[in-house]
């Protein structure tokens, strides 16, 4: 117990550090709580170190307290807003690009099946399409092929 309260400082700043990497690498900002227990420690840790506060437990534990709230009052907004900005990009899947012959007419109201993968897929169009025409897969969701005229791909 005495090499704890001999090196309350190194100890701190090793579980800020540990703290600030789980948030990061394991949760990916996810929440913040330790985030801000982690800035707390390692501040609190350098004050340690210049001798700023004393190196009690009692001093650590306020101190920790203080600051992880100052921390919080301060970032979370910033972080909040930083969560909230998603990028919308659209999926791309292997299946986009593949080329095959309709066996039926398909259009805005009709659909049709192709056998590819070992999975059925529902073909799908926006526009009318002919039977016999080859067609290009340009989206794709669970069982569902749209596609589009290969000229026109």
């Amino acid at each position: 117990m005495d090499w704890l309260s001999d090196n309350l400082a190194s100890t701190l700043a090793v579980i800020g550090l540990l703290l600030l990497a789980i948030e990061i690498a394991v949760l990916g900002f996810a929440t913040f709580v330790l985030l801000f227990v982690g800035i707390a420690a390692l501040i609190t840790s350098g004050l340690f170190y210049l001798d700023i506060v004393p190196a009690t437990y009692l001093n650590a534990m306020i101190s920790v307290g203080v600051i992880t709230a100052l921390s919080a009052a301060v970032l979370y907004r910033p972080l909040q807003q930083m969560q909230k900005q998603v990028e919308k990009k659209p999926v791309t899947s292997d299946f986009n690009g593949v080329r095959f012959v309709i066996t039926e007419a398909i259009g805005p109201a009709s659909t049709t099946t192709h056998a590819y993968s070992g999975i059925q897929w529902t073909v799908k169009s926006t526009q009318p399409i002919d039977a016999g025409t080859e067609v290009e897969v340009v989206n794709v969701e669970v069982g569902v092929f749209y596609v589009v005229p290969a000229s026109n791909a």
